[in-house]
């Protein structure tokens, strides 16, 4: 059962216990461009206290770079090399786990996050923003000339996605032999400043459906987002903790990575899905109503 943290003892006793903190962002710090109250003030309580501060979001539409502007624009302090999004998970998976060949390339169903992360890693690809895939025209097989270095298909969020580029990535995954199907991650909706919006697991859906066949994916909750992580920091699991507003993506990661678990309801996840006879099957460590509430330790 989760524990319920309201007291400032208890969120005193929390920040103690842990040394690196993790956080999803939509959701947890803002909605669309609009700060959650007191997290920029918690951030820099817990920089102040020595913790070691991680942003790890399922965000494919950035890339760490321009995702960096976004902390910027809304005056949170972050440093690149402490954003780790699904779009640079998925880069570093192609180019260090399947070691995909300089001359083979990656057609993308996405947006500029993951072609920079791409280009960073030196992974060639086709699609994606192309004006010739974001065309209004009907797509004929008559006019598709198939590549035969695709060797893997990543579908993430696309604002644009169209028939044209679900057909293309059907054709790749269907007639290229060993294609891999990729996905940056499978969230239903994300959290807009107006409401929720279909996520990236919309987005590969209709593939899915086609395909018959489901993708590898690379962001919350595959511990493939983890494993990229680890990589670059050093972390003691058992004195970590993953802050975030979804049950089925941020509280599993961090359940599936041995790390310590706190739910907050600004986001997705409400109070009716973590009590009652319907509620779900996963179970944070700690609950709160909001990151904010993490100012008492301040004396605020």
């Amino acid at each position: 059962m989760a524990v319920r943290i309201s007291t400032p003892t208890e969120y005193e006793s929390l920040v103690n216990k842990y040394d690196t903190w993790m956080f999803d962002c939509d959701g947890v710090l803002w909605h669309g461009d609009r700060l959650i109250d007191g997290a920029v003030e918690v951030l820099d309580i817990l920089r102040k206290r020595g913790k070691r501060v991680l942003f790890v979001t399922n965000n494919a539409s950035k890339s760490r770079k321009s995702y960096k502007g976004k902390f910027d624009q809304l005056g949170v302090e972050a440093h690149v090399e402490e954003i780790y999004g699904s779009a640079y998970a998925s880069a570093v998976y192609i180019s260090s786990v399947m070691k995909l060949p300089k001359d083979k390339k990656v057609y993308v169903i996405g947006m500029a996050g993951i072609e920079e992360e791409l280009r960073e890693e030196g992974v060639s690809f086709i699609g994606g923003t192309d004006p010739e895939d974001c065309t209004l025209e009907p797509f004929t097989l008559t006019n598709f000339s198939l590549d035969p270095d695709v060797q893997a298909v990543l579908c993430g969020l696309d604002l644009h996605v169209n028939y044209t580029k679900i057909s293309k990535a059907f054709q790749y995954l269907t007639r290229n032999p060993g294609c891999q199907f990729l996905v940056t991650n499978e969230d239903s909706t994300f959290p807009s400043a107006d409401g929720l919006l279909p996520g990236a697991g919309a987005i590969s859906a209709p593939l899915r459906f086609a395909l018959e066949k489901d993708p590898i994916s690379i962001g919350k909750p595959a511990k493939t987002m983890l494993d990229c992580i680890q990589a670059k920091v050093n972390f003691d699991p058992e004195r970590t903790i993953m802050i975030g507003d979804r049950l089925n993506t941020d509280i599993l990661f961090g359940q599936a990575g041995g790390l310590a678990t706190l739910l907050v309801l600004t986001g997705i996840t409400s109070e009716q899905d973590i009590t009652g006879p319907n509620a779900s099957a996963i179970v944070p460590d700690y609950v709160t109503q909001s990151i904010g509430d993490l100012r008492v330790v301040n004396g605020k």
